[in-house]
């Protein structure tokens, strides 16, 4: 869907979200957004890009549930000709999630939550590997099981 204002068309947009690229709809250049620079997208839109959906008791993905302040709904929603948008920038702010605009092509892309970043540090785990200290003495990885282990990597090129 294309809205169109006097001669000029307005392109759809392309959201990238958990990697995944979907063009959604521009909004009506008459929806009055409070603020220019956030993404409005239909509730449609905003399952098919990123999975959540908008329930009672908040914007849900799954097991995973983000309520939305009551006193700051009119942030979040709006309504026009009978299809409500839904401000993917304000719930972005909320979940504290970051993100990019690239306006020569209309691309928004919405990073990783800021819970889900420090999940990524807590995942790592080094390989198995045994190297010889400075005098030649061989060490494992493994012989330090249990402990704290402070591991200082460098490359040349």
């Amino acid at each position: 869907m294309v809205f169109v204002t006097s001669s000029a068309a307005i392109r759809d947009r392309t959201i990238v979200y958990d990697g995944f690229a979907t063009e959604v709809s521009a909004p009506p250049v008459s929806l009055p957004a409070p603020n220019s620079v956030d993404l409005w997208v239909t509730l449609t839109d905003l399952k098919r890009a990123t999975r959540f959906e908008v329930k009672p008791k908040g914007v849900c993905r799954d097991e995973l549930c983000f309520p939305i302040p009551k006193a700051r709904r009119s942030a979040f929603f709006l309504t026009h000709s009978k299809v409500k948008w839904f401000n993917l920038s304000e719930f972005a702010r909320l979940v504290r999630q970051p993100t990019a605009y690239d306006q020569k092509h209309n691309v928004w892309y919405f990073g990783p939550r800021t819970e889900v970043q420090n999940g990524y540090l807590a995942s790592l785990e080094a390989p198995a590997f045994t190297l010889p200290d400075i005098n030649g003495k061989m060490h494992s990885l493994a012989d330090f099981r249990g402990k704290k282990v402070l591991l200082v990597t460098w490359a040349s090129w």
